[in-house]
């Protein structure tokens, strides 16, 4: 297993990455709006995406691990991190850097734009909630009289249309 196959493995992830973040912020827009059907095309882009993330991720610590196997080193938790403390060619460890920084970059601007993602969803679903609770009587509401008389007096009274046949 060669260095470059691990650097275009987290190439592939820093791309979707990106693409996630494009997605995300056209969902921050659509939140905005309120449009409900572009939204849910955007969650399908968003799962396919996700989906790839995994598949590329599960290959990329595969390449790690075998890289690890076939030089012979000893790391107990085979990862990026651990690669960089190892690798001897610095231009393979450049590109490692280089490519690691501008994933976990993309990573932190995603976590913050889906963080007012889920911050406007909530606001949405309490707007929802209280136009429900608006709409929507209460038990209290369907008694229109007074609650202060007793019940033996509401059924002493009948009405003009409770007559007998």
């Amino acid at each position: 297993m060669s260095m470059q196959e691990i650097n275009a493995s987290l190439q592939q992830l820093l791309e979707l990455h990106q693409s996630l973040y494009a997605i995300s912020i056209s969902k921050t827009d659509v939140l905005k709006d309120g449009d409900t059907d572009e939204l849910q095309q955007l969650l399908k882009k968003e799962k396919k995406h996700v989906q790839a993330v995994n598949q590329i991720e599960k290959r990329r610590l595969e390449q790690v691990s075998a890289w690890v196997t076939s030089n012979q080193l000893d790391i107990e938790e085979p990862n990026v991190t651990a690669l960089l403390e190892v690798v001897e060619d610095t231009t393979e460890k450049q590109q490692l850097e280089e490519v690691t920084t501008k994933l976990a970059e993309v990573l932190v601007k995603l976590k913050q734009q889906e963080q007012l993602n889920h911050e406007l969803t909530h606001q949405s679903l309490q707007f929802v909630q209280l136009s429900m609770n608006m709409i929507a009587p209460t038990i209290q509401s369907f008694n229109y009289d007074n609650q202060n008389k007793s019940n033996s007096d509401n059924e002493t009274k009948r009405s003009v249309f409770d007559s007998k046949a």
